[in-house]
């Protein structure tokens, strides 16, 4: 079954390689900010897509429960054994852009540094939206197009693409920086209404970074984040915003679809079978797998 292409951190070091040894401190710090902000004070169901090893997953303390969503098995095992198994957290490692689950099952959802991997960005945001319920908040991060540095490289003619255009820009495979105003066009076709804007990390310069305590650049890019409500020249921007009124309320009871055919699935670990199309979704060691296309190493 063809779907975009996914970016696949199978096997990845990322939580150790990039953020406790990557340098990171600020970049998690200010984004810790972010999330305090927008995040609102309770909710019941939270879906966290592109969760990865759970860097944030204990910011969302407000929810009753979490639900776990990345692409990558080793990712959900690396977040389980970092906040363990319970009623709290459910973790599913499935394809965006087929998420599992029925129309209209949560009250809330964050993506956070994950849509600069989507290849059809419209198309992601749409899936999110079709799983929330009427007026839920989501959260999502986005790499900025428009940031200064970019702008200043292309100005200096050390930059070919442009930074004012509305085409996303592909600066490695599947790794995407977006326009605002493509965002905005994207999210408002997906169902979304905005609702508030934070830019974060107006200092990610390792100059910076290396000379000036990381609690004196949070408290400052804390200060600037609200400017994001009148312009957007950060690398890094935060969206809050609801889902409309008009979508379904999940019925009692119903939590997974076939990824498939859309099919409503009984939660019967180790395998859940679609009675619709005759897929069979395996769940191993709490983690529940609903690729169509999983690697090949985890066939």
């Amino acid at each position: 079954m063809q779907t975009p292409p996914v970016c696949n951190y199978e096997g990845s070091d990322y939580q150790t390689s990039f953020w406790e040894k990557g340098g990171r401190d600020y970049e998690d710090g200010c984004e810790a900010v972010a999330l305090k902000r927008l995040l609102p004070a309770a909710g019941s169901r939270l879906l966290e897509l592109g969760a990865g090893a759970g860097r944030n997953t204990s910011r969302y303390s407000g929810y009753a429960q979490v639900t776990l969503l990345d692409f990558s098995r080793t990712q959900l095992e690396q977040a389980k054994a970092r906040l363990g198994t319970g009623e709290r957290y459910r973790y599913i490692a499935a394809d965006i852009y087929r998420l599992p689950f029925v129309k209209g099952l949560f009250d809330g959802a964050t993506m956070i540094r994950t849509l600069h991997h989507m290849a059809e960005p419209a198309l992601a945001l749409a899936q999110v939206c079709r799983v929330l319920e009427p007026e839920a908040t989501f959260i999502l991060e986005y790499a900025n197009k428009r940031n200064l540095k970019s702008i200043l490289r292309y100005l200096l003619g050390r930059q070919k693409w442009s930074p004012y255009t509305r085409e996303a820009v592909e600066y490695i495979p599947l790794n995407f920086d977006f326009h605002p105003a493509a965002i905005r066009d994207w999210m408002d076709g997906a169902g979304f209404i905005l609702e508030r804007a934070l830019t974060v990390s107006h200092f990610r310069v390792s100059f910076l970074k290396k000379t000036l305590p990381v609690r004196l650049l949070v408290a400052v890019d804390a200060l600037l984040q609200p400017t994001g409500g009148l312009f957007q020249l950060t690398p890094s921007v935060f969206l809050r915003a609801r889902a409309l009124k008009t979508g379904v309320k999940a019925p009692q009871g119903a939590f997974f679809a076939c990824p498939a055919c859309a099919a409503p699935l009984d939660d019967t670990p180790p395998l859940i079978h679609c009675p619709a199309c005759e897929k069979q979704y395996p769940v191993i060691d709490d983690i529940y797998d609903f690729r169509l296309n999983p690697p090949a190493e985890d066939d």
